[in-house]
Parts: structure tokens; C-alpha cells; sequence
């Protein structure tokens, strides 16, 4: 009854179904897919940054209009332009006026300064999609290395469930042929002894099932820890795999995510460089600028100041208008100064990410030629678990048998017991270590779908 209610517990899981789940749940791998569209929306404002700038304004005001002659300078816009007659005296007419004006101000020209900065969102906008890429790609590798873990840890637990079941059914034999007086009852205390040390050590094997159960379900987002998978990597090894395949090339693809990532890292500093080195040349400019303006003062005002108004819309209906329009050139002469020694850093910024790239490329490269390696020595070690278990088997069932015959002693019967339990882990070992040499070879390649295939 208890199996029945824990099995309807387990929640049945593929590695696909496992995979699928973690792409979809997992923090880092949402936050990153954030940031990709964070920079595709940056290319996007980068191409708009060549738009010209258009500001329109208006502005309706009441107040006096004395002036005086002089020097004004207006220091962070705090300057009043209040525009008149520099009169004898103050006086305090005032009257409405208003403003309206319309401004374009376009820099045409800057020898590549916008494109080189379109350049460089792009390839930032590449950069953290390959960072999305290759996230994905360690994750789904993280993903199946915990998917096989827990699968070799449920069924060595399934052994050590056997093998306790094998010394208890043992037990019951010994303690009822010392009941009986046919053997000494020393055997029947070592039959328990040897019952208890097969509790410990299966209570062992479930406590590490249950760490890497918790390790799963974090990697795919799951807050249920009980697992039904998928026994296809028991049953069998890969059938593209063969130990005579040889080791087939050890330099890195250049096309694996975690390269194509450290790659794009060095063309974006690239790209920076190249955009810092426009701000060595001047800029072009157009501009141009309409505006029109109403006073409640009258053209006479200068020889008569009592001819004003005070009326509002007297005061604000356009009068007067004029229009600007002209190209200029600025050019900051010490900027180059400035400018060389931030491309000088940059420079060595691409050369230290070269650095890194070169490193993982020769970590991978490494990896190619070690799973090479890995896939033909779990190769040979599965075809030699046949000759072990048929062994082990017949060692523990002849011992067995002699023992209740009274040929053997207990000893020899435990060390059987001990042969048989452990060739039973060591062939679910050997079809697991497959599996985990072929998900190297995947990693190392930079191709999850030779892993996917197989499946």
C-alpha cells in the first residue's frame, strides 16, 4: 500500500520534459533573456540617435521691460531677457508678451560617429545573445549531468534495496537452522549484524538520492523532489557510440556558444574603440529656427511710454517673426588628447579578452580530447559488467546452496553476497558512465543535439 501511494506521488519526468522546464524556469537564464532584449532595444535607439533634434516652445508673459546698457552673461540660463529702452529712470509699466518658436538642431555629419555607435549596440545586442545561447547550453548540460546523476543514484539504491532484502531472506534461513540446533547461534547474531550494516548502508544511498533529487529540482524549477525518470539510460547505451570511433579531432569549434560568447565579448570592445576614435573629428551641424513673438508694448513706446497695454490677448497675438537657418562646425582641439589614451585603454581591454577567449578555447579543446578518451574506457567497462554479474550471480547462489547444505560457512556466503551487490552497482555504474562520456562529448563539441539524438 505504502509503494502504491509513493508512486502515485512521483511525478514522471523525461530529460526532455526536464530540460524543457529548466530553459523555462530557471532565474539566470530569464534575467539573461531580459538583457538580450534590453539590447536589441538599445540598437533601436542607437539608430534613432541620428535623428535631427526638433524642440518646439511657447510661452505667455506679464511683465516690465526696462532695459540698461551693459555687459549680461547668463550663467546656467539664470539670466532675464527682458528686452527695451535703456530709460532715464525705472519705471514699472509692464504689459503681456509671449513667445513662440520652433528649433531644429541636426549634427549631419560627425566622420562616422553615429554608424560606428550603431555598430557597437549591435554587437552588444549580439553579445548578450550569444551570453543567452550559451547559458541555455551549460544549463541543459548542467540539467542532463543531474538528470543522470540522480538515475545512477536511484538505482544504486535500488541495489542496496535488494541487497537488504537478500541478507534478510539469508537471515531468516540462519536463525532458523540455529533454532533448530544445526549450526551454531554465533551465525545467527552475524546474520543480524550483517542485516544491520545493509540498513546503513541503503539509508545512505537514499540520503544521497535525496541531494541530488533536491539539485534536480532546483535546476529545473521544480518544487516537487520526487522523481519518476526515465529508465531508456539503464536499458540500454547510445547506439551511435562504438569504442573503435577513435578520437575524432581535438581543437575547439569556433561555433560552440561559450566561444561564439568570449568572441563576441572581444568584438565588442572592438567596436568601442572604433566608436572613441570618431571623437577625434569635428562635428557638422544644421540648424534652423522660427519664431514669433507678441508684446503689449507699442512700436512707439521708445518716444511715448504710456502707449501699452495691459489687455492679455493684445499682449500675446504674434506680431513679429524671424527665421535662422545655418551650418556650423565644432571641434574640441585638446579632445584627441583625451581621446587616444581612452582608445589606448581600450585596446588593451580587446587584447585581455582575446586572452580569455584563447584560454577557453584551450579548455575545450582539452575537454574534446579527455571525453574522446572517457567514451572508450566506459565502452570497455560496460562490456566486461556481463562477465562480473553472471560471476557474481553464481558465486552467490552456489554458496548458497552449500551453505544450507552445510559445504559452507557464513563468511563465504557474505563475501558472495558482498561480489553480487557490488557487480549489480558497478553495471549501473557502466551504463551511466556512457551516457555521462557521450553528455562530455556533447559539452566539449558545443552540439547538445548529439546527446539529444541519442535519446
Amino acid at each position: 500500500m505504502l509503494l502504491a501511494i509513493r508512486a502515485s506521488a512521483q511525478q514522471k519526468l523525461t530529460l526532455r520534459d526536464a530540460l524543457q522546464q529548466a530553459v523555462a524556469n530557471y532565474g539566470t537564464i530569464k534575467a539573461k533573456a531580459n538583457y538580450a532584449d534590453a539590447s536589441k532595444a538599445g540598437v533601436a535607439q542607437a539608430k534613432r540617435e541620428y535623428l535631427p533634434n526638433l524642440n518646439i516652445g511657447a510661452q505667455q508673459d506679464y511683465g516690465t521691460v526696462n532695459g540698461q546698457n551693459g555687459p549680461l552673461y547668463g550663467f546656467g540660463g539664470l539670466g532675464v531677457a527682458s528686452s527695451g529702452l535703456p530709460l532715464a529712470n525705472q519705471n514699472w509699466n509692464a504689459a503681456f508678451g509671449a513667445l513662440y518658436l520652433a528649433n531644429v538642431n541636426w549634427d549631419f555629419f560627425a566622420f562616422g560617429r553615429f554608424s560606428e555607435r550603431i555598430k557597437t549596440a549591435q554587437a552588444v545586442a549580439q553579445r548578450d545573445s550569444n551570453d543567452l545561447k550559451q547559458e541555455i547550453f551549460q544549463h541543459q548540460v548542467k540539467v542532463a549531468g543531474a538528470y543522470l546523476n540522480l538515475l545512477a543514484a536511484q538505482r544504486l539504491t535500488s541495489s542496496y534495496r535488494k541487497n537488504l532484502s537478500r541478507a534478510d531472506t539469508f537471515r531468516q534461513v540462519v536463525v532458523a537452522r540455529a533454532k533448530g540446533g544445526m549450526i551454531a547461534g554465533v551465525d545467527s547474531s552475524q546474520a543480524n549484524a550483517e542485516v544491520s550494516g545493509a540498513r546503513i548502508v541503503l539509508q545512505q544511498a537514499v540520503d544521497a538520492e535525496q541531494e541530488q533529487a533536491k539539485r534536480l529540482a532546483v535546476l529545473i524549477g521544480s518544487d516537487n523532489q520526487d522523481f519518476a525518470l526515465d529508465t531508456v539510460f539503464v536499458g540500454r547505451i547510445p547506439q551511435g557510440l562504438s569504442a573503435t570511433n577513435g578520437i575524432n579531432g581535438t581543437d575547439a569549434d569556433e561555433n560552440h556558444p561559450l566561444l561564439k560568447w568570449y568572441k563576441s565579448r572581444v568584438d565588442v570592445s572592438d567596436r568601442q574603440a572604433a566608436y572613441y576614435r570618431t571623437f577625434n573629428y569635428p562635428t557638422f551641424s544644421l540648424v534652423g529656427v522660427f519664431q514669433t513673438r507678441g508684446s503689449g508694448f507699442s512700436s512707439t513706446y521708445a518716444s511715448d511710454q504710456s502707449v501699452y497695454t495691459t489687455n492679455y490677448y493684445d499682449g500675446i497675438k504674434p506680431v513679429r517673426s524671424n527665421y535662422l537657418i545655418g551650418v556650423g562646425v565644432t571641434w574640441n582641439l585638446t579632445q584627441p588628447l583625451r581621446v587616444s589614451k581612452q582608445v589606448k585603454a581600450q585596446r588593451f581591454i580587446s587584447r585581455g579578452l582575446q586572452d580569455e577567449y584563447n584560454l577557453a578555447r584551450q579548455e575545450i579543446s582539452a575537454q574534446l580530447s579527455l571525453s574522446d578518451k572517457k567514451i572508450v574506457n566506459a565502452l570497455t567497462n560496460y562490456r566486461e559488467v556481463p562477465v562480473q554479474i553472471k560471476a557474481a550471480s553464481d558465486a552467490w547462489l552456489q554458496k548458497s546452496v552449500m551453505y544450507r547444505s552445510g559445504l559452507s560457512n557464513l563468511v563465504d556466503v557474505v563475501q558472495a553476497r558482498y561480489a553480487l551487490t557490488r557487480a549489480e552497482t558497478d553495471r549501473d555504474i557502466a551504463y551511466n558512465n556512457v551516457w555521462q562520456a557521450l553528455l562530455l562529448k556533447s559539452a566539449a563539441n558545443g552540439d547538445f543535439n548529439l546527446f539529444l539524438n541519442e535519446l
